[in-house]
């Protein structure tokens, strides 16, 4: 154990609590040609956050004093809100006013002492690490100063920038400006790094939005060289077993470049023998190499309509990497051997050489196991295949609903682009042959987790805590409200009773909303170092392994799980166990950035999609309501706002416990209504909807109500009830809005999707 170490386990322990740096000394026996090393070291640990030091030059732990580390979260409002780090189901975030935050802003890692007083009040005492390095925004001159204003309104109002440091950029572009300095009690300072287009070019509107979260298209050349260099090798079948002689294909999407998995299946002793087979990135991406490092930054491939950002350069992810038909590619594979009840009774993992006989699609299989000729005509080898790949798929499926899997049916985007450019958004359902490789999958996963448990392997595991109590009271309140009886203990909650539910309301009109409520009461799934179980799909052991080109926690087990094949677990444990902690929370930060990254792009495009349709009614679901109105999602996903004063009536009455908004007519969540597009709003990129069996005008007044933004007051809970009036409204929008809604916009609109065709389709 180092000094520093030891130093930072006798804090931890309470030893050197509220001691000084000479009491420190002389309570670990320092000598005097060693202090300048423990001030070093003491600096140190206080400038990392792991020590505080008071006036009186007294060091103790953040927890000594109730401190909790955590990264912030801004409101466009002033206040923001300390997300915990590590956070669990029994933790909640802090209320932090706009006078508390001394300089902290959204993304920053900081310290804070809760309020004496409050239940959820803190107050920031140290800036750990700033969060944003550079941001994307509009770029202003305001007299003889430069300015650029953030697109995120949470962030900061503006950030200065010298007139040397603008990069040539003019009134209303849009750039990234790179943040170089925090000074106190001012605006940061910023130099711009990347001119993007014009405010309201719809290509730059898109490519900022990417840019606001760290994403890039474009890989280092010296990380390009290298992968083009790895990915020349020849395959040689070694010590790895060949499989290429077993009939073996993939099954994707119709546009997918970055094949990861190959499956194969056939029977033996009225068994099941599935082998699911996984690209062996690990093999070309070498830990510590520059490739691993760019890998690791990203930590996952990020899709969008138009294009995708992968997490490794396509000389690896389209070709090297990429199980491509009629093409040997080295893999790792799981065989299980499964019983026709679903029940996996043998599984073995090991490193190989396939050759995929057929690259398929999810429509080609689909097609195969409903009977068409064309398809059976295409494929006559995978005939069989397909009619026993239905069959397990059905028994597995089976036994997890057995297990108690909450099979939630929450629709998903799944926004494209056609032959003449225009955006599509349809209707979208979950094929058979989805659910086919879905249930391969997740197979493989829990198997090769359990492998690696048992074995005591270092490990990353994918988990899925079960719900807070809280969330399960508030749902089980909502249930009551709709008639629906539900029994879920508060205190162990299991995944059966949640499913109970879902088959209860299976069929009947409320069936949309209590699958969306329920979906809210889960928590996120994450990835962690200690099998915690994934309650979701009620498994007791779960991992990704089954992605490495595009997920980097899959690649980071599939090292350890290549060591363990090699013998060398001892050597894995040694190597990946200090830092499993750390890497598993990074993965679950890129994971969740590029989920914000994506759901942000598709808000634009379904903007875009709806701004052609001003006027047109559709048939939509009630799937929010506020204060300030009521969100309806069209059977497509396309999500908008009806609001207040474009109900019927005066007053309403918000029940925020309830998910009720009630006055002339009450809105629930899961209500069937009818809509009429009115508009689109582009500040909050959303459309605007009305009430279809609303005569044109009811509603329609001189000014518009800002929606009501509710600042929680320290120490206090919030009400559940409201009482909200309805106020006026106008066209008028938000400031910095990227686009007018008015004639011509979509041409512009055309003009830019037309533009985008040759860039690449989405996965």
């Amino acid at each position: 154990m180092t000094v520093r170490e030891n130093i930072e386990e006798l804090f931890a322990r309470g030893k050197l609590a509220f001691k000084t740096e000479k009491q420190v000394c002389e309570i670990l026996k320092i000598k005097p040609t060693e202090k300048k090393a423990v001030k070093h070291i003491l600096e140190e640990l206080e400038k990392d956050g792991v020590i505080l030091k008071n006036n009186s030059g007294e060091y103790c732990s953040p927890a000594q004093i109730g401190a909790v580390s955590g990264t912030i979260s801004g409101n466009e409002r002033g206040f923001a809100f300390l997300i915990p780090d590590g956070k669990t189901a029994d933790m909640k975030d802090y209320f932090i006013p706009r006078h508390s935050l001394k300089g902290a802003l959204d993304g920053d890692r900081v310290l804070a002492a809760k309020v004496k007083g409050t239940e959820d009040e803190a107050t920031v005492i140290k800036i750990l690490s700033r969060g944003r390095t550079a941001v994307a925004g509009t770029f202003e001159r305001v007299g003889g100063a430069c300015y650029v204003v953030p697109d995120s309104a949470k962030f900061v109002p503006r950030i200065f920038v010298p007139t040397s440091l603008s990069l040539g950029a003019k009134q209303g572009d849009k750039v990234v400006c790179r943040i170089t300095a925090y000074p106190h009690g001012k605006a940061p300072n910023g130099k711009v790094t990347e001119i993007l287009g014009k405010s309201g070019d719809f290509f730059a509107e898109e490519l900022s939005i990417i840019r606001n979260y760290g994403l890039y298209e474009e890989f280092p050349k010296e990380v390009e060289k290298q992968a083009e260099s790895v990915a020349a090798e020849k395959v040689v079948l070694g010590k790895r077993r060949d499989l290429r002689g077993e009939l073996t294909i993939t099954i994707d999407g119709d546009d997918t470049r970055d094949i990861d998995d190959a499956v194969s299946l056939k029977r033996r002793g009225g068994n099941f023998v599935l082998g699911v087979h996984i690209a062996d990135v690990g093999h070309y991406v070498k830990r510590g190499s520059k490739l691993d490092g760019e890998a690791y930054n990203r930590g996952t491939s990020v899709y969008f309509p138009d294009r995708v950002l992968p997490m490794l350069p396509r000389a690896l992810s389209n070709g090297a990497c990429s199980l491509n038909e009629g093409e040997d590619r080295y893999a790792l594979s799981c065989v299980m051997t499964i019983t026709p009840e679903g029940k996996r009774i043998k599984s073995e993992i090991f490193e190989s050489v396939i050759n995929s006989n057929h690259r398929t699609t999810y429509k080609e299989i689909t097609a195969l196991i409903e009977g068409d000729e064309g398809a059976a005509e295409k494929y006559p080898d995978l005939i069989t295949m397909c009619r026993d790949m239905k069959e397990l798929c059905e028994a597995l499926s089976s036994r997890r609903e057995r297990l108690g899997n909450i099979d939630l049916s929450v629709k998903e985007a799944h926004i494209s682009l056609d032959e003449r450019g225009e955006i599509v958004i349809p209707d979208f359902e979950r094929t058979i042959s989805e659910k086919i490789i879905e249930q391969f999958m997740i197979s493989a996963n829990e198997a090769v987790a359990e492998r690696m448990e048992k074995a005591g392997a270092p490990f990353m595991f994918r988990v899925h805590e079960p719900p807070a109590p809280e969330k399960i009271a508030s749902f089980l309140s909502f249930l009551s409200d709709l008639g629906i009886s539900g029994k879920v203990s508060e205190d162990e909650p299991t995944p059966k009773q949640f499913q109970a539910i879902l088959k209860r309301v299976a069929g009947k009109p409320c069936e949309g909303a209590v699958n969306k409520v329920m979906l809210r009461t889960m928590q996120k799934a994450r990835y962690f170092e200690r099998n915690l179980g994934h309650f979701g799909i009620a498994s007791g052991c779960y991992c990704h392994f089954t992605s490495p080109i595009r997920r980097y926690p899959d690649l980071f087990i599939h090292r350890i799980i290549k060591g363990m094949l090699h013998g060398e677990l001892d050597l894995m444990r040694e190597k990946y166990a200090p830092v499993a902690a750390e890497e598993a929370a990074h993965c679950s930060l890129c994971e969740r950035n590029a989920d914000g990254a994506e759901r942000d792009v598709d808000s634009l495009y379904k903007v875009v999609y709806m701004s052609d349709r001003t006027g047109e009614e559709y048939e939509a679901t009630v799937s929010g309501v506020t204060a300030f109105g009521v969100f309806a999602e069209l059977d497509n996903t396309v999500e908008g706002l009806i609001r207040l004063e474009k109900l019927p009536g005066g007053s309403y009455e918000y029940l925020e416990d309830k998910f009720v908004l009630k006055g002339e007519r009450t809105f629930r969540l899961g209500d069937r209504i009818k809509i009429r597009v009115d508009g689109c709003d582009w500040g909050n990129m959303r459309p605007e909807f009305s009430l279809a069996d609303m005569p044109a005008e009811s509603g329609k007044n001189t000014q518009k109500s800002d929606e009501p933004k509710r600042e929680r007051k320290p120490g206090k809970k919030q009400s559940t009830v409201q009482s909200v009036h309805k106020k006026g409204s106008s066209s008028a929008h938000k400031k910095g809005t990227p686009y007018a809604h008015k004639k011509g916009a979509d041409k512009n609109t055309k003009k830019f999707v037309k533009s985008r065709q040759s860039r690449g389709k989405r996965r």
